[in-house]
């Protein structure tokens, strides 16, 4: 994926959170997810989940995963989810996202400790609320 590719690719990420990127990191610093934007601010592997909106906004493998993290809005936000969430060790991640979105933010966390081990803050999320158990199906997908 050259420059422009993975540019062109996370534009459809920059749009979404357009809409509602305030909101998702003012819920997460409340400790409470009440609205529906997971897949464009906590994204995960494609294929990992199977609705339109899985398919949409999932990352395509390892290269995109490295240009989200690095790309110059996306990176900072995801990472201040990230500490957002971090702030209430004190709730389980089912406490503040619910059971089906905790499994898509363990595999969220997964994805990008695998491709940013230099940004700390999604190991720590993972030992945090997941007793630093990363997701297998991520890692698997990684691997191929």
């Amino acid at each position: 994926m050259n420059d422009n590719t993975s540019s062109a690719s996370l534009e459809r990420f920059v749009q979404a959170q357009q809409r509602d990127y305030a909101q998702a990191l003012a819920e997460l610093q409340a400790g409470r997810k009440r609205t529906h934007w997971i897949w464009y601010v906590l994204p995960q592997l494609r294929g990992l989940g199977h609705s339109a909106m899985a398919q949409r906004y999932g990352i395509d493998g390892r290269a995109e995963a490295e240009a989200y993290v690095a790309h110059p809005v996306l990176g900072p936000r995801l990472v201040a989810c990230v500490r957002a969430l971090l702030s209430h060790p004190e709730l389980s991640a089912q406490e503040m996202l619910g059971e089906v979105d905790a499994m898509k933010l363990r595999s969220c966390l997964t994805l990008f400790a695998e491709v940013a081990p230099g940004e700390g803050c999604f190991a720590e999320a993972l030992d945090t609320f997941y007793g630093g158990q990363r997701d297998a199906s991520t890692l698997a997908l990684l691997a191929t």
